[in-house]
């Protein structure tokens, strides 16, 4: 036997099954993308979740501050030191806070049904497990520097498209075997029979001795076609495999950058929410000694509910960048 026919022919049974191994490893790849995505998904749900929740909290406690200062205006206006007019917009901004909760409880509920579904369970089924309000996860307040490129590899979805440019790289190699001759070298059997009960009888069986072959050459371009189509399905693979990586990469800076930006935007709502709670002590106090009008009470009330309800949401949205990242990263960081 011709060494370079053996090497060609067998290469192309090594390179068939190096394809449906790689064949293999791609599905796996798939079911592992699909485990990260559902658990990024669990993750945004629960922060969504606790992010109504402490919306909740922040919405009640300030209820009680802007009821206090309503009991006040109505104080004063009983004993003349005040307006009706204040006393109206006093229970306006009361009422506009309150107004606030039944949407985040809303919220909160369906977070928790969507928790349930996600966990393959009834939508009910969570309810009382989760409906009593909880903080955010403790958030790390950096990410490790540096962080190596090769940790994209994690992603599974790159690890799938590599696996389907390997599986297609190896067909190539199938399809240019099948130009070779193939030839059986051992003897063998040959039962002709066209009928059950003449099975294993003299007449319907035949031996042959010696090699028997096929040149499939002769069958014109179809091989070569083939080679060429999978040529082309091999370079599809591979712009797939490299517009995958790309996109992972743009997955990760989107979300560092979202990540760190995040944070100046929530210590600068974390300044703000400090400023005010000294505005609305202040205003508060000036007004009842008569030194202010109403007006800076209930303007400094306003804004304390706006930006801690903003300071919140930001808190929310840094758990969820850091989610995002997760994600991008095919799992986390952790490089030790």
């Amino acid at each position: 036997m011709d060494a370079a026919w053996e090497l060609d022919f067998f290469g192309g049974v090594r390179r068939n099954v190096e394809s449906a191994g790689a064949n293999v490893q791609a599905a796996v790849e798939n079911l592992r993308d699909v485990q990260v995505i559902l658990i990024a998904e669990v993750a945004l749900d629960y922060i969504q979740l606790r992010g109504y929740q402490q919306q909740i909290v922040t919405a009640r406690n300030n209820l009680k501050a802007q009821e206090h200062t309503a009991d006040i205006t109505r104080r004063l206006d009983k004993v003349g030191f005040d307006s009706s007019l204040d006393v109206a917009n006093a229970e306006s901004l009361v009422a506009s806070t309150e107004a606030q909760i039944p949407v985040y409880e809303t919220g909160a509920r369906q977070s928790i049904y969507a928790l349930s579904v996600l966990l393959g369970r009834h939508p009910a089924d969570l309810v009382e497990l989760l409906s009593p309000a909880g903080g955010f996860p403790a958030i790390p307040g950096e990410i490790p520097a540096g962080l190596p490129s090769e940790l994209l590899r994690r992603r599974p979805d790159i690890r799938q498209a590599e696996a389907q440019l390997h599986s297609a790289t190896a067909q190539i190699g199938v399809a240019v075997a099948q130009l070779f001759p193939q030839f059986s070298l051992t003897g063998g059997a040959n039962w002709q029979t066209s009928t059950a009960n003449t099975w294993f009888k003299g007449m319907s069986r035949s031996l042959f001795i010696g090699p028997a072959g096929t040149w499939p050459i002769f069958q014109g371009g179809a091989i070569v076609s083939n080679i060429h189509a999978q040529e082309a399905l091999r370079n599809q693979a591979f712009v797939t495999y490299q517009q995958t990586v790309l996109t992972a990469l743009q997955d990760v800076e989107n979300a560092l950058v979202a990540f760190a930006k995040e944070q100046q935007h929530h210590k600068s709502l974390t300044d703000a929410v400090a400023a005010d709670r000294k505005a609305v002590d202040l205003s508060l106090r000036l007004y009842t000694e008569g030194q202010t009008d109403f007006l800076s009470v209930l303007t400094a009330e306003r804004q304390q509910f706006t930006d801690e309800s903003a300071l919140t949401t930001s808190t929310q949205n840094i758990a969820a960048d850091l989610i995002a990242l997760y994600k991008a990263l095919g799992g986390g960081w952790e490089v030790g």
